[in-house]
């Protein structure tokens, strides 16, 4: 946006012609800072990562004509490979007179010497691997965002090279907004073979990364200089407040009527416990998360305070019961297109790491996926042995459950452990069990027909008020667990 005020035609260039336009803007970024502090040794070159170009686009409209421009596309990371390392200047040595030459990569590939200028010998040349240079590269797989989908169709996922300082800097879960360089590369059929097929690969070079929107917590990988100093002033205010257990709770989901006490447990869900550590006393750690389990009879917002949760929460997942099996759940093994070996490819819960993972319809389950969250729920972690790959995976989130009675509804006449019918193991595990009842009595029908209809006739201002609590919120969540750890 900064450029475009200020030079409206670089801005123009910068977009259709990154390749030669970032380049000389680094140049003379690095002239202005050697100009300045003459005597500085820098490492390496400082280096120019415009980003948030006005084209933000979707990923299914990209063109040809983006071709070779420079683009910006929001996503959610769904995996990233092993370090790859990439020749940046190859080192060849004559096998004949061990005469040396150095060559740099030219447009992606090295030519290989042909004729020794020295003893004039034709293909003698051999490549020195220990005094070449490498940098980094690793592959990434964005998946659009569910926001931008079109109804009906199955998302798209689209490949990003990244190099250099990039590199490991996002994880699988992230959601990011990626500016680049979009690129085809001609595809060979044969690896062996110098034909090239005339299907292109199209691919993004990244140039920056910039982590979840604002709309959203920030995960726990947040840095100190992240709030400005008023609204944390803000905060510590709001914290000195006597109701501020009874005000937070009230801004969780002000759309849905009542509920105080379901409001409170979610609330302190969201704020977690502190990690206990008692690994000298030989127990291991304890887990800080806690499980809710939200049962009752349909039609009392269970799925709407579901869904508010996890618009709120940076890694949260929103599974339904039915639409889970447990390998999506934990993770499963799938062959990799590129290196035709087996890879993990982790699911929800673990995505969900330091997250939420909230749980729809779970007494319509099968019984072989909710065995799957005992270990989850309790240890928080996820041990796999399949197909030589035995692991333990982190899974530390916190699990919020919606689940109706035995026949739906909840009979008064049995007892609550028959009405809810889930096997005794797991319900040990929730730490919190609400029962979310429907009272048939005519004066709290009123009172929540005249809820309902007063959200329709609110002031604009109130409206931006009640978003404005979300927004607060949220940044109070992610201060407190950022700065406290209490102990009792």
């Amino acid at each position: 946006g900064h450029v475009k005020t200020f030079d409206e035609d670089l801005y123009t260039q910068l977009l259709q012609y990154p390749q030669e336009v970032i380049p000389i803007l680094d140049m003379a970024v690095n002239e202005l800072f050697f100009d300045q502090f003459p005597d500085t040794d820098l490492i390496h070159q400082i280096q120019v990562r415009p980003y948030n170009a006005e084209i933000t686009r979707n990923m299914r409209t990209l063109n040809p004509s983006d071709l070779d421009q420079l683009i910006t596309i929001q996503g959610m990371v769904i995996r990233s490979s092993d370090l790859i390392p990439e020749i940046c200047a190859g080192f060849f040595q004559c096998s004949v007179c061990k005469m040396t030459a150095n060559v740099d990569v030219e447009r992606g590939r090295i030519q290989e010497p042909v004729l020794c200028a020295n003893c004039n010998t034709n293909h003698s040349y051999t490549l020195v691997h220990n005094r070449s240079k490498f940098s980094d590269k690793q592959l990434i797989k964005l998946q659009e965002s569910p926001d931008d989908m079109p109804a009906g169709q199955t998302p798209h996922t689209i490949s990003l090279f990244v190099h250099g300082e990039l590199v490991d800097k996002v994880m699988p879960g992230d959601r990011v907004t990626v500016t680049g360089i979009f690129r085809a590369v001609s595809h060979r059929s044969n690896p062996k073979n110098r034909t090239v097929v005339s299907v292109y690969k199209t691919h993004v070079d990244v140039v920056h990364f910039r982590k979840a929107d604002s709309k959203r917590l920030r995960d726990g990988s947040g840095e100190e200089g992240m709030f400005p100093p008023e609204r944390v002033e803000l905060l510590e205010e709001l914290s000195k407040k006597v109701d501020i257990y009874d005000r937070l709770a009230r801004a969780i989901a002000p759309s849905i009527y009542e509920n105080e006490d379901i409001k409170k447990g979610i609330l302190l869900q969201l704020f977690g416990g502190t990690r206990k550590d008692f690994k000298k006393a030989g127990r291991g750690n304890f887990r800080s998360e806690l499980n809710i389990l939200l049962c009752g009879d349909p039609g009392t917002s269970k799925s709407q305070l579901l869904q508010y949760v996890f618009n709120l929460v940076p890694r949260s997942q929103y599974t339904s019961g039915k639409g889970s099996s447990a390998v999506g759940l934990t993770a499963f093994i799938t062959k990799d297109p590129d290196t035709k070996q087996l890879v993990l490819q982790t699911g929800a819960l673990v995505l969900a790491d330091n997250g939420i993972c909230c749980i729809d319809e779970f007494d319509k389950m099968n019984d072989s996926t909710r065995s799957v969250l005992h270990e989850v729920m309790e240890q928080q972690t996820l041990s796999i042995a399949k197909a030589g790959i035995i692991t333990q995976l982190n899974a530390r989130t916190s699990i919020l459950a919606a689940a109706n009675p035995v026949g739906s509804e909840f009979d008064r006449k049995k007892t609550v452990t028959e009405n809810i019918d889930l096997p005794p193991t797991l319900i040990s595990r929730f730490d919190l069990i609400f029962l979310v009842l429907d009272p048939a009595n005519s004066t709290y029908d009123k009172r929540l027909a005249q809820h309902l209809v007063s959200l329709y006739y609110k002031e604009q201002a109130e409206e931006a008020e009640e978003h404005f609590s979300m927004g607060i919120l949220r940044d109070y969540i992610a201060y407190a667990k950022m700065k406290f750890k209490p102990k009792l």
